[in-house]
């Protein structure tokens, strides 16, 4: 009779585990997700912050039912592909990709795997060659962009400086999303009266020598999300700085830094909802490969006055009230 009763029970038991899927991503009561972000600075690190707010939210907490497996690559390609490689032998849950070198590598590690792989602030997934021209995943992979808002950040180059003719532009060569970008920005400047000269670069070495040229043959420099670039920021900032001309920035963390303005995005936002996408992957509520990739919705105006001030430049009046977040100081971290 006994053997009958625990025949029953685990009968019933494998039974639920069907219905409910247990044993597979769709129900763990716990997770590992593997984080790799490309480079140490601002927006990264707030993408990082959101996505993990973004899961919380979702009732997926670090320290409770969630493992997460950190690394940051220092903006080293082979160090991106190494620790992708890495998270797969773990057999991680999920990879979380930061920036889109990340992506790329964790794309290609997780190719004939079933670990889904969720980026962000991946300026354009298209080139990057992680999503089809109508938003669709090319495999088991999707996530959110960061794309800039290129027109936005124009017309406001052009409200802060009517009579700019040029405006300079450092990117690495290797970045898919700098160059998509500087693309967009070349067929949209002559709408504003513009000419862009860009400066390519291979290593952060090379930062300063380019930020020197380029700042010699501008009106202002305005930065993209470039890795690279932004994480030698301080560097571009006072090469402009002995030129007497404003950069511009892409995002918040870039404006606090110094940077004079930008049509930007909030990366803590953009994390949280690469969150909530990873949240319906890891509950089984759909699969990476069934999610089309993100965008933030609009861009918002982040202004620093002191940073104006040090190169003597007087921002528009309205700037004091349509910002969406305004700075009276330089804070560097």
């Amino acid at each position: 009779m006994k053997k009958r009763i625990l025949a029953a029970v685990l009968t019933a038991v494998m039974a639920m585990g069907a219905l409910t899927g247990c044993g597979s991503t769709g129900s763990k009561d716990n997770y590992t997700i593997g984080i790799m972000q490309y480079a140490v600075h601002g927006s990264l690190d707030n993408c990082r912050e959101g996505f993990l707010q973004g899961l919380a939210e979702e009732g997926i907490v670090e320290g409770e039912n969630l493992t997460i497996e950190y690394v940051n690559a220092q903006a080293d390609n082979g160090t991106s592909a190494m620790t992708a490689s890495n998270f797969v032998s773990k057999k991680v849950d999920m990879i979380c990709a930061i920036a889109t070198p990340c992506a790329m590598a964790a794309y290609n590690a997780t190719m004939n795997t079933d670990i889904p792989v969720i980026y962000t602030a991946v300026s354009d997934p298209v080139e990057a060659g992680l999503a089809n021209e109508d938003g669709t995943p090319v495999g088991n992979i999707t996530g959110t962009s960061d794309a800039l808002a290129v027109d936005a950040q124009l017309k406001m180059i052009r409200e802060v400086l009517p009579e700019a003719k040029t405006i300079g532009i450092i990117y690495t060569t290797s970045e898919a999303n700098s160059i998509s970008t500087i693309a967009e920005y070349k067929a949209l400047a002559g709408n504003y009266g513009f000419e862009i000269v860009d400066s390519g670069v291979t290593a952060m070495s090379e930062v300063a020598l380019a930020a020197a040229d380029v700042a010699s043959k501008v009106d202002c420099i305005t930065n993209l999300t470039d890795n690279t670039v932004v994480s030698a920021l301080q560097t571009v900032l006072d090469e402009a700085n002995k030129a007497g001309i404003p950069v511009f920035g892409s995002e918040v963390e870039q404006v606090k830094a110094g940077c004079v303005a930008s049509m930007g995005l909030e990366y803590i936002e953009l994390g949280k909802q690469t969150g909530k996408m990873a949240a319906k992957v890891l509950k089984g509520e759909a699969k990476a490969s069934e999610l089309n990739f993100e965008v933030i919705s609009e861009p918002s105006l982040y202004v620093n006055f002191a940073a104006a001030e040090k190169i003597g430049l007087e921002l528009p009046e309205n700037y004091k009230t349509d910002a969406y977040q305004s700075f009276d100081e330089i804070v560097v971290q």
